[in-house]
């Protein structure tokens, strides 16, 4: 049978409301019955089965998603979907951004009835940029390396997924400050739907995010509308523990509809609004409020913050594998000149930004004990990785703790010291992503070339991600025995080569920043308050 037979006998037998069983399409382009429709996907050089960009959900603007329409025919999956409206920024991808973005990519070692686990990503980018697309998400290797289902998705960001309307246009508008989340929920609908038909299993789904991905998993442990539709999930350098108030996201809508010459009585012409005008008033409002479009306590999505002043009880029997790198901010801040060549005074001069000015001299003892070789950017990028994200992960987790998840918390500190650019960055945000995707090749910038180090940490890693997505507990044979974290022992796995699993690590410095409340009190990310 020559192709253009092939093909006629599919839609033969499609026609005739027969699906054509699975061996038809196995050597060319997989075809998956979805429950709005039939998929066409492609099998990659690696054997896996490949969908891009289907769609999950679709959405007026600032409303919440549903399902998508039905369609005739076989909808190819080849190619990623569209992105969110965003700043064409490194973390953006090269597909259009539209309002038409509801998007989900899976990969699947085979089209079948196995009921693997399934893996869903939440890219990061905060709230604000990002897609689902980048080379680090591809989830060919792990697919293959664990025999597992993993999909990625897009949804709507910044204004588009945040803008919250309820203050000046009603009820009607009640959820818009948390569409953007509400897509997540729709994507997670999509996949309780339909992910058998791709070899996955909808009763055992992990949710896993890092950096905004992990604010966005921090959520849906807290959300009423998540629970359900995962089992357990990863929160990497993104613990997200309080949202936006009304009064606060109202401010920015205020300040939204002024920047556009619009009343507040007519704010529903942002919903017509072209993209570029809006994205535009957008950047110069956050510019100035020096805050973000982000979830928002609204008394409908969310009744509480999320994860202060305790953790949500609806999600204690869920397990949760959470934690950090080493030094975040060398990333984030690592653009600001000469900040790899401070002195120690020019460092403590910095610190003031992050530190009551009274606790420097004391921070500056205890973190360079803790690496007496390390230079004063090295000790200065420690202090204030750990002021930031540490410390938002250690309240999380102690919130778990202390809310009853004694048995299925369990802490990381990635503390592989990267060679690029000498070691300077150390251990920066985003470095766990080559590890633990098993992508090594397409994070080269951060892990240097392919050698026996990055494969012994990507064995660490993966196998880890792996093991907690099949069974809730993440110990396997590439690492130690690692107990799930409690406030006597606080056991945390230190990824390094080789890894340890060690009670309490750099105790001293834990126990100086407990005297610090959550840097989310403050309202934006420190990091950003201080990149001057």
């Amino acid at each position: 049978m020559d192709r253009r037979q092939f093909i006629s006998r599919s839609f033969m037998l499609s026609a005739a409301g027969v699906l054509a069983p699975e061996w038809v399409f196995a050597n060319t382009e997989p075809v998956v019955e979805t429950a709005q429709g039939r998929v066409r996907g492609r099998i990659n050089d690696a054997g896996i089965h490949v969908f891009k960009g289907m769609r999950y959900g679709q959405a007026e603007r600032f409303m919440p998603p549903v399902a998508p329409n039905a369609w005739a025919g076989i909808a190819d999956a080849f190619d990623y979907g569209d992105q969110s409206p965003q700043a064409r920024t490194r973390l953006a991808s090269a597909e259009p951004m539209t309002d038409d973005c509801l998007r989900i990519n899976v990969w699947t070692p085979a089209i079948d009835q196995v009921k693997r686990p399934v893996l869903l990503w939440f890219h990061g980018g905060g709230f604000e940029a990002g897609s689902g697309s980048s080379p680090l998400y591809d989830g060919s290797n792990m697919a293959r390396r664990g025999d597992v289902v993993v999909a990625t998705i897009n949804h709507r960001l910044n204004v588009f997924g945040h803008c919250y309307l309820g203050e000046v246009l009603g009820d009607e508008f009640a959820q818009s400050g948390n569409v953007g989340y509400l897509d997540l929920i729709r994507s997670m609908e999509w996949v309780r739907e339909n992910i058998s038909q791709f070899g996955g299993d909808p009763d055992n789904v992990m949710i896993y995010g890092q950096s905004g991905g992990g604010r966005k998993v921090s959520l849906c442990y807290a959300g009423q509308d998540a629970q359900g539709l995962f089992h357990q999930g990863v929160v990497q350098s993104g613990s997200h523990l309080k949202i936006q108030t009304t009064e606060q996201a109202t401010g920015l809508t205020r300040a939204l509809l002024s920047e556009l010459g619009i009343s507040p009585a007519n704010a529903r012409q942002l919903q017509q609004m072209d993209i570029d005008t809006l994205s535009a008033a957008q950047r110069k409002v956050i510019a100035a409020a020096g805050s973000r479009f982000s979830p928002v306590l609204d008394n409908k999505t969310f009744v509480t913050h999320p994860w202060l002043p305790e953790a949500p009880a609806l999600s204690v029997d869920k397990p949760m594998m959470l934690g950090t790198t080493r030094t975040e901010l060398s990333n984030q801040m690592g653009t600001i000149p000469g900040i790899f060549d401070m002195t120690v005074a020019e460092a403590k001069e910095r610190l003031a930004g992050f530190l009551e000015v009274g606790d420097i001299n004391d921070a500056w003892e205890i973190f360079q004990a803790s690496r007496p070789q390390a230079n004063p950017s090295e000790v200065f990028f420690t202090i204030v990785s750990a002021r930031g994200y540490v410390r938002d992960q250690t309240i999380m987790a102690e919130q778990r703790v202390n809310s009853g998840a004694r048995d299925n918390t369990y802490v990381y500190r990635l503390m592989w010291r990267q060679p690029v650019e000498g070691g300077r960055r150390v251990s920066q945000h985003s470095l766990d992503l080559p590890f633990m995707f098993d992508n090594v090749a397409a994070g080269a910038n951060m892990t240097g070339p392919d050698n026996e180090q990055t494969r012994a940490m990507a064995d660490n890693m993966a196998n880890s991600w792996l093991a907690f997505a099949r069974t809730g507990n993440p110990n396997n044979s590439s690492v130690p025995a690692w107990a799930p974290y409690d406030l006597s022992r606080r056991n945390t796995m230190l990824f390094d080569v080789p890894s340890l699993a060690v009670d309490d690590p750099h105790r001293e410095e834990r126990e100086f920043m407990a005297r610090y409340a959550s840097q989310q009190d403050g309202g934006n990310a420190l990091h950003r308050q201080n990149m001057d």
